[in-house]
């Protein structure tokens, strides 16, 4: 119980980067990025892949930003099991799921509702959220606090929080938007810490990204299912941010723009191991996988 109440007083706390913690320490994190355990290469039907989430150990299920498919993928055979078609063409950022549903995003703040997805009879619901951004790009199931966070890529059209970033809730009892955000995210804060090294990269990009402002537009978000930890991607900025249960940035992480072409996806597995997926880009669609080491 007392695990439960610190991540829920957690989720309350704004960002805040503590100057005395070294922002790239990556064994910190527990996971070596420059070097992926597995890479899957998707096939052409997932060149805009751009969310994950788990169904099982062996199994994920992927979204394309083009047309409303979920796409049922075996990560150990490396191939597509099925594919439920939910709605047409359309602009798809994430997806999540939340037991026998799943959630998918829309960049306007929509959200699809599919009931029982393994079903033929599968419902579809849709429900407007009324996010204060017009650019929305991640998605994740808050189990504890049975929510949707919804991290907003764009600036939040609200006077107080001009030129932030901003992480929403959606109540799934209610199935309505929390007004005010979980989280607030203040560029500013985070620019400091991240010009430094970049992770896996060679010297000659380190010097040419060195002063290159950090804008933090959310591309993914997912809570860590050992640690609580908050993990962020920005597929623009090529970071990763961690945020732990005190609200506190204490990792954020340059990601080599090589391997992580366009990172749209994140998501865990129950062990631990983090899955990311990077859009094609000129290049192919990816899944990295990075095994956990606490």
């Amino acid at each position: 119980m007392s695990t439960f109440l610190i991540l829920i007083i957690s989720f309350l706390i704004p960002f805040r980067y503590d100057p005395e913690y070294n922002p790239l320490q990556e064994s910190y994190s527990g996971y070596n990025l420059s070097s992926p355990d597995k890479t899957i290469i998707l096939p052409d039907q997932l060149r805009e892949v751009s969310g994950v989430t788990i169904i099982d150990p062996e199994t994920v299920a992927l979204i394309q930003d083009e047309i409303g498919i979920i796409y049922i993928f075996d990560i150990r055979e490396n191939r597509i099991k099925s594919q439920v078609f939910f709605a047409g063409k359309g602009d798809y950022e994430d997806i999540t799921r939340a037991n026998n549903d799943m959630y998918v995003l829309t960049s306007d703040g929509v959200i699809f509702e599919v009931t029982d997805f393994r079903s033929k009879d599968f419902k579809v619901k849709l429900y407007n959220t009324r996010v204060p951004s017009s650019d929305n790009e991640g998605l994740f199931f808050d189990r504890i606090n049975n929510r949707l966070l919804i991290g907003c890529k764009g600036d939040i059209k609200k006077d107080n929080f001009k030129k932030k970033r901003a992480i929403f809730s959606f109540d799934l009892k209610s199935k309505k938007l929390v007004q005010e955000p979980v989280y607030i995210i203040d560029p500013e804060t985070v620019n400091k810490p991240v010009n430094n090294k970049k992770d896996g990269s060679k010297g000659e990009k380190d010097k040419k990204d060195k002063d290159k402002e950090i804008e933090f537009r959310i591309s993914a978000i997912s809570i860590h299912p050992i640690t609580g930890k908050l993990f962020l991607l920005s597929a623009t900025d090529h970071i990763l941010c961690i945020v732990n249960k005190s609200g506190n940035i204490e990792n954020i992480l340059r990601l080599d723009e090589d391997r992580f072409l366009q990172a749209e996806g994140l998501a865990f597995l129950p062990n631990g191991d983090m899955l990311i997926t990077n859009e094609a880009r000129n290049k192919k669609p990816t899944l990295l996988r990075f095994n956990y080491h606490p």
